[in-house]
């Protein structure tokens, strides 16, 4: 496979080489390697939006609304849906696909379901990867949208220059959120469906848990909450504002670029982990393996000490 070839006609805005380029990253595929390498040097330009929240609180919608408010703003916008797996296929479930089919037509929107395969924080493994593919292909705003599972959606922050969590009335969302670690990652809350009963009280009572927090430096950002009607895109211009205010936030006070600073460190730790993990995967029967599991049985080692010992061999081997 001609990977330049894809790589220039990505940049081209040609969806069909975006979606090879993606399937490249997501199967692991041998020239993965030379994909990264040639789409190093055209990244590092799009704004990547992260949006959590419980299942049910209108995430799909709201992402459909937010990529029309910025397609007015002629942006090319993409979009990261990462579905469930489906337990027969291992496929994406492709739901968002399907609530987002309006913007299928645009060709200054690219959207692609991703499947977390098993992976948990929210997040497919390969969705980095493929942030970056739909940097390089021109994309000057990237959603990602998480599965929406819960306690496990905290990876979102590790991944996005913003963070949007969305909650509604009605589900108790506002202790879930306390629960679930959400109300530490949020740069913007957004309370759906408000045009339900108990809208205001939670947007009152989510303001009173981030008051709880930490106090903030004069300067420092205060999380807005935005209350918006998604399926009618009230309140969608309410929270662009507020994504483009942190984002000029940020760029001022030197956040943007640590943000992404400790994102491509923690992608490299990522990557090197897993070979790491192969490695040990490799031996899997392996004698000098085996022989520290019987000491440990035995009692004669602790598996921290066990732990060193066989890093010290892989060490070696490298």
């Amino acid at each position: 496979m001609d990977v330049q070839g894809l790589v220039a006609q990505a940049r081209e805005g040609r969806p069909r080489a975006v979606a090879r380029l993606i399937s490249l990253v997501e199967g692991a595929s041998p020239q993965l390697r030379e994909v990264m390498a040639a789409l190093a040097p055209l990244t590092g330009g799009a704004y990547v939006v992260g949006l959590t929240g419980s299942p049910g609180v209108g995430k799909s919608t709201s992402t459909s609304a937010l990529v029309t408010a910025y397609r007015k703003r002629g942006k090319r916008v993409g979009v990261l849906a990462v579905d469930p797996s489906s337990p027969f296929s291992g496929g994406a479930l492709l739901g968002d696909r399907v609530r987002m089919s309006e913007h299928a037509s645009d060709p200054g929107v690219y959207i692609r379901s991703m499947a977390t395969r098993g992976h948990l924080g929210g997040l497919a493994w390969a969705a980095p990867q493929a942030i970056r593919v739909l940097d390089a292909a021109d994309c000057e705003v990237i959603f990602v949208e998480t599965v929406g599972v819960g306690q496990s959606e905290v990876e979102i922050a590790a991944q996005a220059d913003t963070s949007v969590v969305l909650l509604a009335p009605g589900m108790g969302d506002g202790i879930q959120a306390a629960k679930a670690g959400i109300l530490e990652i949020g740069d913007v809350y957004v309370v759906n469906k408000a045009d339900r009963e108990g809208a205001d009280a939670t947007a009152r009572e989510l303001n009173h848990m981030l008051g709880l927090g930490a106090p903030r430096a004069p300067g420092d950002w205060r999380p807005p909450i935005v209350k918006t009607v998604a399926a009618r895109a009230e309140g969608v211009e309410e929270v662009v504002e507020a994504l483009e205010k942190h984002r000029a936030w940020m760029e001022e006070r030197g956040v943007l670029a640590e943000r992404r600073l400790r994102r491509a460190a923690l992608e490299v730790e990522h990557i090197a982990v897993t070979a790491l993990r192969e490695r040990i995967g490799d031996l899997s029967g392996d004698q000098h393996l085996d022989a520290l599991a019987e000491r440990i049985v035995a009692g004669a080692l602790d598996p921290y000490a066990a732990a060193d010992e066989l890093i010290a061999g892989l060490t070696n081997r490298l």
